[in-house]
């Protein structure tokens, strides 16, 4: 894990064009499915981050075959046969891949499946309680056991998995997927109920079509999966990242600039172009991508609440409330998916920001969180000036909201924590670069010692 550390100046706006790289949520969850089969794989449009290289680390360590051009953004995966069904603790606490492992591998080997604790940001708790009682509906034998002084989960299904109903009692995505992966092989068909539809899950979906299974999305997030064990090669573009694309398209606009974000597509959107139209701020939907600028004024007096897809994504509530800060008016934020997702804003304040955290539930969506004392809620009043400041990422998407901040004051402002981005942006300094960002990146070492400075000059 590097310690790297962004130097930034900001106070300016940000212009240019960049290409949109894949989706960290949909390419990790492919390449986990790809060992399903034993035939090859090939995925285009994979993004060279870090939660890509854990995810390849975890396939080779149970036996496939890999090959990542990472300058073509393409991979190729075939796993022949497993040669261990054991995932090390050394991955314990790394992404949330190693859970799914369970869905992909019950129907490929009849030893026992041992997997670490999820991992991920913390963001929340993110129980896996779904997962494990999806899992067990279709056959599987789950349990949970401390190995080296952290936890492992021990799965099997020694007599094989038979299909059946699962209802969700909440669309979690992570248990939609390891639902999805367990059924492919399980005996007749397996209906999920209230299951989750994110594009990512449409690409999984047409991704397993692809491979050979026979698998339908019906009314009322009802999908059914048939039992198969014919299989096919796959090749398949892995779809573009809305996250990042939403997360550039709100440094646009907050720095008062203009970016074109290419492959950045309408539909899986829908949501964030709307907010972005309550804010008064400007965009173009063009045949091969999205132009994203500053329009004048924005407008705050906003009322947002994240919730699962179609709905406002969790991922960008933190760069849209960073974009609030500059505003005109009061707007709120109901936080309905992770109860601990407004920690950051603490760094905001710090930095000038207004913004007030409540425990109430500010809004009409059904949430999980009321009546749990959780800060769930907050006010951002606007428009604020910031200042910079040294801040330490928490989490990846705070980190990007941080960015954002050190980008809107003039001044500079040091952010370390900067593998958080690293999990799920690619070549981020880079990319800022390009749009005309005055922005560096060097090792922790290196700024002890006041080597570097503003501009890359030593």
């Amino acid at each position: 894990m590097t310690r790297d550390v962004l130097r930034i100046k900001g106070g300016k706006p940000l212009e240019g064009h960049i290409k949109a790289a894949g989706a960290k949520n949909a390419i990790t969850k492919l390449l986990v499915a790809s060992l399903l089969s034993d035939r090859k794989c090939r995925f285009t449009n994979v993004p060279d981050i870090h939660e890509v290289e854990i995810t390849v680390a975890l396939c080779r360590e149970i036996g496939s075959d890999i090959n990542w051009d990472r300058s073509e953004g393409v991979i190729e995966i075939v796993t022949k046969e497993l040669k261990t069904s054991y995932i090390p603790q050394r991955f314990s606490g790394s992404n949330r891949v190693p859970i799914l492992m369970i869905g992909a591998l019950l129907g490929r080997t009849d030893e026992d499946i041992i997997v670490p604790t999820a991992g991920g940001c913390n963001i929340g708790k993110r129980p896996i309680d779904f997962h494990i009682a999806a899992l067990e509906k279709l056959g599987a034998q789950i349990e949970h056991r401390n190995m080296k002084k952290e936890g492992a989960y021990f799965a099997r299904a020694h007599y094989g998995l038979t299909g059946t109903l699962i209802e969700l009692p909440y669309p979690s995505v992570g248990a939609t997927e390891n639902a999805l992966l367990a059924s492919v092989r399980a005996k007749g068909t397996t209906v999920i109920k209230n299951a989750a539809v994110e594009p990512e899950i449409i690409d999984l979906i047409l991704f397993l079509q692809k491979l050979g299974v026979a698998i339908a999305i019906d009314e009322n997030r009802t999908i059914r999966i048939h039992h198969t064990t014919r299989f096919y090669d796959v090749e398949h573009h892995v779809l573009p990242d809305r996250i990042e694309i939403a997360s550039y398209a709100m440094l646009a606009i907050s720095t008062k600039g203009r970016v074109f974000i290419e492959g950045a597509q309408h539909q899986p959107l829908i949501a964030f172009l709307n907010a972005l139209r309550e804010v008064h701020a400007g965009f173009e939907i063009k045949r091969d991508g999205i132009s994203f600028f500053y329009n004048g004024h924005l407008k705050g007096g906003i009322h947002l609440e994240t919730d699962v897809h179609p709905g406002f994504l969790t991922d960008w509530q933190q760069p849209f409330v960073a974009m609030l800060t500059q505003t005109h008016g009061a707007s709120v934020v109901h936080e309905t998916v992770y109860e601990n997702r407004f920690g950051y804003t603490e760094a905001l304040k710090h930095m000038g920001a207004d913004i007030q955290p409540f425990t109430q539930c500010l809004g009409g969506k059904t949430c999980r969180f009321a009546q749990c004392n959780y800060p769930h809620s907050i006010v951002v009043k606007g428009p604020t000036p910031l200042v910079s400041s040294d801040m330490a990422i928490p989490d990846l998407r705070a980190g990007f909201a941080y960015v954002m901040a050190a980008l809107l004051t003039p001044d500079v402002s040091h952010i370390s924590g900067v593998h958080f981005l690293d999990r799920g942006y690619e070549r981020i300094d880079q990319k800022l670069l390009s749009l005309g960002a005055d922005i560096v990146r060097a090792s922790a070492e290196e700024w002890s010692t006041e080597k570097v400075a503003v501009g890359g000059v030593v």
